[in-house]
C-alpha cells in the first residue's frame, strides 16, 4: 500500500506541484529510506521483546502518517509525512517473513511463504488499480488508504497467536550469533540479489512505467494503475503454485530462469509502441517476480532458529529497503541520458548482474 497504491497518481502529483518526473520519485525514496537503518534495530527488539511489541506501534504509525499525507497542500510536508509513514513500515516486512518463520517448518515453510507472496502480490495489484481510480478525483485521495493500518493492529492485537522468544538474550552473544549467520557467502549473494531485485522493480516498473505509459500513450492514471496491478496478479498466481513449482524446479534454477525473463521483460519494455505491447513483458515479469521472491525468502529464513530469526531477516529487509531507495535514483539517471526507454535498459542491465551474482555466490 506503500508504493502501489500511489505512484499511478504520480502524473498529476507532477502536474499539481509542478515536479519533474525524477523529483515526484522522492515519494517513494524518503518512504523506503528509513527501513534502511531502522529495519535491523526493529528486529534486534523484536527478538529481545517480543514480535508484538513491534508490529503494533508500526502499524499504528504506518496508518496515522499515511493519512496525514491526504490532509497536506504542501510538498514539503507531504514528504515529512511519507517519512514518518516509512518509519512506520520499516518493520513490517521482516516481521511479517519472521512470523511466517515461527509458525511453519520444512516444506509448509515453503508453501506458506508461496501464499505469502501471492497476497501481497494481489495487493500490489489491487492498490494500483484502486489509486488509480481514487486519483481520478485528485492526486491526494489515494493517502486516504493507510487507515486500514489501524483495524489491522487491532485484529493483531486480538487474533495473532505467534511464539514468541521466551528469555531475553545477551546483547553481545546474540550479535555474534547473528553475525555468524549472515556472514556465509551465500547469504551475501542472496542479500545483493535482494537489493537489486527492488532496484529493478522500484525503480524501472513501479518509477517509469506510468511514466513510459503518460509519454507515449497519453494514459490516464486509471490506466496506469489497470496495466501495472496486472503484472502482479501474474506474480500471484504464480507464487499461489510455487510448492509445484519447487518440486519441478531446483532452487537455483529457479534463480536463473527468474533472472533471465526480468532481461527480456525489460528489454521489451523499453521499445514498447503501444499499450498492447505492454502485457507480454508485465506478464514476464510478473512470473519471474512470483518465482523469485518467495524462493528468496524461504531460503533466507531457513539459515536462522527461532531466537536470531527477527534480528537476521531485519537485515534481509534492510536490503530491501536500500534496493527500494536507491532503485529510483540508480534508473533515474538512465532516464536523465536518454528517457523512459534507456531507464528500462538501465533495469535489464541490473538483471544481467543479478544472473552474474546467483552464478558466482549462491551456492544452493
Amino acid at each position: 500500500m506503500g508504493v502501489a497504491s500511489i505512484f499511478p497518481a504520480f502524473p498529476s502529483i507532477v502536474e499539481h506541484f509542478n515536479l519533474t518526473p525524477t523529483r515526484v520519485t522522492l515519494l517513494i525514496t524518503v518512504f523506503t529510506f528509513p527501513g534502511i537503518f531502522l529495519s535491523p534495530v526493529a528486529g534486534v527488539l523484536a527478538d529481545r521483546f517480543g514480535r508484538k511489541t513491534i508490529l503494533l506501534p508500526s502499524l499504528f504509525l504506518f496508518g496515522i502518517a499515511g493519512l496525514g499525507c491526504f490532509f497536506t497542500n504542501d510538498w514539503k510536508i507531504l514528504l515529512v509525512l511519507r517519512f514518518f509513514q516509512g518509519i512506520g513500515a520499516a518493520p513490517l516486512g521482516s516481521l511479517n517473513v519472521t512470523l511466517i518463520g515461527d509458525l511453519f517448518s520444512g516444506e509448509k515453510r515453503g508453501e506458506v511463504m508461496g501464499y505469502n507472496v501471492s497476497v501481497l502480490s494481489t495487493g500490489t495489484a489491487l492498490f494500483p488499480f484502486i489509486g488509480g481510480t481514487l486519483a481520478m478525483a485528485g492526486w491526494q485521495y489515494p493517502f486516504a488508504l493507510p487507515i486500514l493500518a489501524i483495524p489491522t493492529a487491532l485484529l493483531a492485537i486480538f487474533w495473532l497467536k505467534n511464539p514468541e522468544p521466551i528469555k531475553k538474550q545477551n546483547l553481545k552473544e546474540y550479535l555474534i550469533r547473528t553475525w555468524k549467520i549472515i556472514n556465509q557467502k551465500t547469504v551475501w549473494g542472496l542479500f545483493i540479489i535482494n537489493v537489486l531485485v527492488f532496484v529493478v522493480l522500484y525503480g524501472a516498473i513501479l518509477s517509469y512505467l506510468p511514466q513510459l505509459m503518460a509519454e507515449r500513450f497519453q494514459s490516464s492514471s486509471f490506466q496506469i494503475g489497470l496495466f501495472t496491478g496486472g503484472f502482479s496478479i501474474i506474480t500471484a498466481i504464480t507464487s499461489s503454485q510455487i510448492k509445484w513449482i519447487n518440486r519441478k524446479i531446483k532452487p537455483k534454477k529457479q534463480l536463473t530462469i527468474s533472472f533471465i525473463l526480468y532481461i527480456i521483460s525489460m528489454l521489451v519494455l523499453s521499445v514498447a509502441n503501444t499499450k498492447w505491447q505492454l502485457i507480454i513483458p508485465l506478464a514476464t515479469f510478473g512470473m519471474a517476480h512470483g518465482m523469485l521472491f518467495p524462493g528468496i525468502q524461504t531460503l533466507l529464513v531457513g539459515f536462522a532458529p527461532l531466537s536470531e530469526r527477527a534480528g537476521f531477516m531485519s537485515i534481509y529487509s534492510m536490503v530491501l529497503r536500500l534496493g527500494q531507495t536507491i532503485g529510483p535514483l540508480f534508473i533515474g539517471i538512465f532516464y536523465a541520458f536518454g528517457g523512459v526507454g534507456i531507464a528500462f535498459i538501465g533495469g535489464a542491465a541490473v538483471a544481467l548482474i543479478m544472473l552474474v551474482v546467483s552464478v558466482y555466490m549462491v551456492k544452493i
